[in-house]
């Protein structure tokens, strides 16, 4: 059974192979990251770590809006409070922080699937997911900098996948860019036709699915741990983490089966 609940505006579904899928389902409210969304997503991942037979994690949405970012009204709302809802506010960015900082260490694989519109926060949520993939009709924006709010959160992680220049240049302008773009730039892997996007994402997902969840496990936190160190760190670093994975069950069983040219048979040790 999938343990991992479904709710009003997150849905959840767990394949034979162990894809979980979080399904954004709020779309008359743009799928707004609300302290009710970020709680429910904050949850499931949180679970998916302990749960072995999940893999893999793809987060897609319901509508034509994959997530607008914060919920704006909800945000309104506390300005009536004594402090003009300084607090409030604090409490959310540190909630949206650790969701997103949470999808990086999630030791799993977790892949965007967008198939609309992600805007500010909801960018944010894309930028930080290990893979992204979006159908050609998608788009794509940080566009606090219009309503005098600058999309600074999102700009932690957007600033991490592309360049100084390009992500100034949304940050700055705060127009939707296409998919196309968002695929040339590298806020995404790749543009797909609306069609097959949802089997092409579910066919990488269930390639990666095959492979050793220790490997995966050991390369992902890797790769992020070593992005903020100097060369000469980051080559000690790797090597230290090349040495204990070689020494690990699956490195041996994986090596052998490649010698032999058979398939290998992992057991995540």
């Amino acid at each position: 059974m999938n343990s991992i609940k479904n709710n009003e505006i997150l849905k959840t579904s767990i394949t034979p192979d162990g894809i979980l899928r979080l399904i954004l389902s709020n779309p008359d409210n743009q799928n707004v990251l609300s302290e009710e969304m970020m709680s429910n997503m904050q949850s499931a991942l949180d679970e998916s770590i302990s749960t072995k037979r999940i893999r893999v994690i793809i987060i897609s949405a319901e509508g034509p809006i994959f997530s607008a970012g914060h919920d704006l009204k909800e945000l309104t709302r506390k300005r009536q409070d004594s402090d003009k809802g300084k607090s409030y506010y604090q409490k959310i960015m540190k909630k949206c922080s650790k969701l997103m900082q949470s999808i990086v260490n999630n030791p799993k694989p977790v892949i965007a699937e967008i198939n609309g519109v992600a805007t500010a926060a909801g960018c944010q949520l894309i930028a930080s997911c290990d893979l992204a993939y979006a159908s050609n009709l998608s788009k794509f924006a940080t566009p606090g900098v219009n309503i005098g709010l600058f999309c600074s959160t999102p700009m932690v992680a957007v600033s991490r996948n592309i360049s100084n220049k390009h992500s100034m240049e949304m940050l700055l302008g705060g127009d939707l860019i296409t998919a196309e773009k968002a695929e040339k730039i590298g806020l995404i892997n790749k543009s797909i036709d609306k069609a097959i996007l949802k089997e092409e994402t579910l066919k990488m997902a269930l390639k990666i699915s095959k492979k050793s969840a220790l490997t995966l496990k050991i390369g992902k936190e890797a790769f992020y741990k070593q992005m903020n160190m100097n060369l000469f760190d980051a080559y000690n670093y790797a090597s230290n983490v090349m040495v204990e994975n070689m020494l690990k069950l699956d490195a041996k069983e994986g090596i052998e089966a490649f010698i032999a040219k058979r398939k290998p048979t992992w057991q995540d040790k």
